[in-house]
C-alpha cells in the first residue's frame, strides 16, 4: 500500500471502530473517518485522522472503504445511502466490511459490491474493547487473493495476526463460529456464578476451586471477575452480543442444525439486552442473579 492510498473508516467512532482508525493512523497510513454521531470521532483529529460529516465526504479521495458498524442495514446505509460512500465523485477501488453483520448481510455487502463493480473483502475482527485499544484483534480475512499484500499493512496496524480463509464469506462464517463459543462461555460464567450464590456461597470459592486446573481458562476469570465486582462497563454490549447470538442462529437455522443451547442463548441475551443492552455483555448475569 503506497503512502498516498487513504482509507476510509466508516463508524469511527464505535468502540471498536475508534481504536481501529487510530491506530491504522498512528502506523503511517492516511485516513478520512466518518460516524453518524461525530462527537465521539473528534478525538481522532489528534492522530491526524480527518473526520469529516458524512461517508460520501470520507470517500472522497480514498482508495480503500473500512466499515465498521453496527449491522448490515447500517453498513449498507453508509455505502448506498443519499449520502453514502458511493456517491463519492470517485468510488474507492476496494471496500473491507470488517463489522458482523451474518451470511445474509454479508451475501448483500458482496452484491452490492459487484453491481458497483469493485473489490470486496469479508474481513470481521475476533477481540474486544482492550485487543483493539492495542492493535492486537485477529482479523479473519476472505476475498481476492490478489488484495492479500495491500491490506496487510491495514490488518497489521488493528491486529496481532490475520488469517486468509479463501472466499469472502468464509471469514464470516467462521467469525460467527467463535462467537458461538465466545457466547457459550459468557452466559455459562454467569450462570454460574448467580447458581454459587443461590446456594448461599461466595462466588470466589468457584474460581480458587478451578484456578490452575483443567476446566480454568483465562476468558472464565476475566469474565468471572467482572460480574463478581459488578464492573458491567462494555467492552463489547450485550445488545451487540444478543444481534450475533441471532445471526448465529439464522445462519443454523438456514442449514436445518439443531442446535437447542445456541437458542437458549440467543433468547436469554435478547432478554437481559432490553434492561441492560449497553452494559457489558457480562450483564447478562443480572438476569440470572438471586434476588
Amino acid at each position: 500500500m503506497s503512502d498516498r492510498e487513504t482509507v476510509a473508516l466508516l463508524g469511527a467512532g464505535s468502540t471498536m471502530g475508534f481504536p481501529m482508525a487510530r491506530n491504522i493512523a498512528r502506523a503511517g497510513i492516511p485516513v478520512r473517518a466518518w460516524n453518524r454521531t461525530a462527537e465521539k470521532a473528534r478525538p481522532l483529529t489528534e492522530d491526524g485522522v480527518e473526520v469529516l460529516d458524512d461517508p460520501r465526504e470520507a470517500a472522497t479521495g480514498a482508495i480503500m472503504i473500512v466499515t465498521m458498524l453496527r449491522d448490515a442495514d447500517a453498513v449498507i446505509g453508509a455505502m448506498d445511502g443519499e449520502y453514502g460512500a458511493f456517491s463519492a465523485p470517485q468510488a474507492p477501488a476496494m471496500w473491507v466490511q470488517m463489522s458482523t453483520v451474518g451470511e445474509r448481510g454479508t451475501e448483500r455487502c458482496a452484491q452490492l459490491a459487484d453491481e458497483r463493480g469493485i473489490s470486496f473483502v469479508d474481513a470481521p475482527v475476533l477481540g474486544t474493547k482492550q485487543p483493539a485499544q492495542e492493535g492486537k484483534l485477529v482479523v479473519l480475512a476472505s476475498g481476492p487473493e490478489e488484495l492479500r499484500e495491500r491490506l496487510t499493512p491495514i490488518f497489521d496496524a488493528v491486529g496481532q495476526r490475520t488469517m486468509w480463509l479463501g472466499e469472502a464469506g468464509a471469514g464470516t462464517r467462521l467469525k460467527l463460529a467463535v462467537n458461538l463459543w465466545v457466547l457459550q462461555v459468557t452466559e455459562g460464567v454467569a450462570e454460574a456464578v448467580a447458581f454459587t450464590e443461590g446456594l448461599g456461597l461466595d462466588a470466589g470459592l468457584l474460581f480458587e476451586a478451578l484456578t490452575g486446573g483443567p476446566l480454568d481458562m483465562p476468558y472464565f476469570q476475566f469474565k468471572g471477575k467482572a460480574i463478581r465486582e459488578r464492573n458491567f462497563e462494555p467492552m463489547f454490549s450485550l445488545a451487540l452480543a444478543a444481534k450475533d447470538a441471532a445471526l448465529m442462529a439464522e445462519a443454523a437455522t438456514n442449514r436445518g442444525l439443531d442446535l437447542p443451547l445456541l437458542e437458549t442463548i440467543r433468547d436469554r441475551l435478547a432478554q437481559g439486552a432490553r434492561e441492560h443492552g449497553e452494559k457489558d455483555m457480562s450483564a447478562t448475569y443480572l438476569t440470572s442473579a438471586p434476588g
